[in-house]
Parts: structure tokens; sequence; C-alpha cells
């Protein structure tokens, strides 16, 4: 998957939008796959997973987010539209989500699926790599590091952070892989 997965602009989980971790994300899988340009092996995925963990805790439902980006929304509006519609997280229960996403993988019921994830895609010997989201970066081709783990929160990936705001635009960087 990892340099097929690099054309396709998807940005890395660790990436904020409005303070989230993961939803900008789950917007890019949801635009790449209504231009045809999204692989099998995240078709199957769609609306599951992450994608479903991230719309319940929004209380909404993953094709109402679906809608909203196929209506051609820009990302604000699409998030304070779930927000609308679902739940608008306080700072304490974004930091609980964003704490809870970046460790899934890391000592938890989805260890095994991490290992066996590694394994497929021989990265077993990646000790770097203890977390769903270190593994998504990695298969994708990001640099992966302990900041996440260590809460530093910083990501490499072309959209730069988006953690300060709804906008959530891409900024083209230096450090951009």
């Amino acid at each position: 998957m990892s340099s097929r997965m690099r054309e396709f602009g998807l940005r890395s989980p660790y990436d904020k939008l409005g303070g989230l971790f993961y939803f900008g994300r789950m917007l890019d899988k949801i635009r790449s796959h209504a231009k045809g340009e999204l692989p099998l092996e995240y078709e199957v995925n769609l609306g599951k997973g992450f994608d479903e963990k991230c719309a319940t805790f929004l209380r909404i439902r993953y094709e109402l987010v679906v809608e909203y980006v196929n209506d051609g929304l820009n990302e604000g509006a699409i998030l304070e539209s779930c927000f609308g519609m679902g739940h608008r997280p306080s700072e304490a229960e974004i930091y609980m989500w964003n704490e809870f996403m970046r460790k899934r993988g890391w000592h938890d019921d989805l260890s095994e699926t991490l290992e066996s994830q590694k394994k497929k895609e021989a990265m077993l010997s990646r000790s770097e790599i203890q977390t769903m989201f270190q593994f998504i970066d990695a298969d994708e081709g990001r640099l992966v590091n302990d900041n996440h783990i260590n809460g530093n929160g910083h990501s490499r990936s072309r959209y730069g952070r988006t953690g300060n705001g709804l906008a959530g635009q891409r900024i083209e960087t230096s450090a951009a892989l």
C-alpha cells in the first residue's frame, strides 16, 4: 500500500481538524472514494473501524458525513454541520478522544490486529510502530516517531499541523513527505 497511498493525498490520522484526530483523514477517504481513486483495501472498511468510531463520537451517522462531503461543503462547514446534527464535544471530550485514538493498538483490543498487519506488511522488526496510527503512517510512507505516544502530536504529513482551527487547510512545508 505504502507508496501508492501517498499519491492519493490521505493525510495522517494525527492531523487535526477542529482539534480532532482522524476526522480530516476520514474526509479524505470519502473524497477519494467518490472520485473512484480509493484502493479496494481501503474501500472495504469505509464507514467501519475508525470511521465508525469517529461518527459515533460525534453522534452522527457516517452516511451523513458522506452526504456533506459529496455536497461539496468545505471541511469547516462539514465539521460544524456534524456538531449541529450530532454532538459538539467539549475540550475535555476532544482531549479524551485524541488520547484514545492515538493509542489504539497499544496494549488494547487492537494489539493483535496491529501485530498481524505489521507481519502482513513485513514490518515486524519496526519496534517504533506501537499503535495503529503509527502503522498507518509507516504503511503510507510517512515518518514514524514516538512523539505521538508521548503526546507531542507533531505531524509530518503534507497537511501540516491543523489542530488550531476548523479550516484544516493544506500547508506545504519543507518537512512534508
